[in-house]
């Protein structure tokens, strides 16, 4: 088992001063050496287009755009350089998992994936002229998951990547959801529209507990409602399974498991415990596979409680988020996790036991 700690930042201000603190803070991290050395391939992996980025954003998420100029600044990046390794638009998306369940007003994912893609900072940002929201960071501007101030908890899980369109990557539709929209039907529209690089189901539940799976493609979306939703790695409507890959053993047993205890009513601490402990079947140590869990949310969506779990067997990060967006700073700077795997984590030096 190896010790791993990650940044808990906060933020308050307009999106471009958010955008300057978090390059400055990037460019002090170690995964800045990383990221640069990233470029000679993402320069050789994928174009992008200034004016589309730039004409996308200003429509569905304005304050987006000014976040990667204050990015560009704060990481002494030039604009061009920013948007094109940050800004989530034509970029990849490599094989992962990622589980969620949501039910009785509570949201709970667990997020899988290779640790040496993850950037390890916990944002808690309060833009003006968008919604407050909490959620890991990932590639940039874009959240792997979160919850908002208006209660919208919000989710990816892979499904493929093969016959990629022109579109954003999930992450940077996640921010997009969590900055713009105050319920589950808001972002269904939104996600109706938005271009998508890659197939990927978004789970969503809001504060009135409307819940929905949108499976969402370059070639088109299917949604489905429920009063209790469990998604993973598949798409389940008809007309959207030709998108899906061809082994779904894996994704299915995790639907499967979520689905047989759905008859039990679910608190905060019992759906933590259903995703963090390393004995339950919903964890997975997969990290060399690109499947291992690296971080379980909670998120309470009527009260805006959090619970956040690093690692397995985890002992949460209990978050008042609603006592967050009313001005009061959680004290917390680190968030510590023990980790079953040599892969290597890239934002930090790693103390080993």
């Amino acid at each position: 088992m190896k010790e791993v700690v990650a940044d808990v930042l906060q933020s308050r201000g307009t999106y471009y001063e958010i955008g300057v603190r978090f390059g400055e803070e990037l460019r002090q991290s170690p995964l800045y050496s990383h990221h640069q050395k990233r470029r000679k391939k993402s320069l050789r992996d994928y174009n992008v287009k200034r004016d589309e980025v730039e004409r996308l954003l200003r429509y569905f998420a304005p304050g987006l755009w000014d976040e990667l100029n204050g990015l560009s600044h704060g990481l002494q990046w030039s604009l061009d350089d920013t948007i094109h390794e940050y800004s989530g638009f034509q970029q990849e998306w490599v094989t992962s998992g990622c589980s969620s369940l949501a039910k009785d007003g509570i949201y709970v994912r667990n997020y899988d994936y290779h640790p040496k893609t993850y950037e390890g900072r916990l944002l808690l940002v309060k833009p003006a002229g968008g919604y407050a929201s909490i959620g890991f960071s990932g590639r940039g501007i874009g959240r792997i998951d979160g919850l908002n101030e208006r209660g919208l908890a919000v989710g990816f899980h892979f499904v493929n990547r093969i016959k990629p369109g022109e579109g954003f990557i999930c992450t940077t539709i996640a921010r997009i959801l969590l900055d713009t929209c105050k319920n589950t039907d808001e972002a269904i529209e939104v996600l109706r529209r938005l271009p998508h690089r890659h197939s990927f189901n978004y789970s969503l539940y809001d504060q009135s507990g409307k819940a929905a799976v949108v499976e969402a493609s370059p070639r088109g979306i299917g949604v489905y409602h429920h009063s209790t939703l469990s998604c993973t790695n598949h798409f389940q409507m008809n007309h959207m399974k030709k998108d899906n890959r061809h082994y779904l053993k894996d994704s299915q047993k995790r639907l499967d498991i979520l689905r047989s205890g759905q008859e039990k009513e679910l608190t905060m601490k019992r759906a933590f415990n259903l995703f963090n402990q390393g004995d339950r079947p919903i964890f997975k140590k997969a990290y060399d596979a690109w499947a291992g869990t690296i971080h379980t949310c909670v998120f309470q969506c009527e009260s805006l409680r959090c619970l956040i779990g690093f690692g397995e067997n985890s002992d949460g990060l209990a978050v008042d988020f609603q006592d967050w967006v009313r001005g009061k700073d959680i004290p917390i700077r680190k968030i510590s996790g023990k980790f079953d795997t040599n892969e290597p984590f890239l934002f930090m030096e790693e103390v080993k036991e």
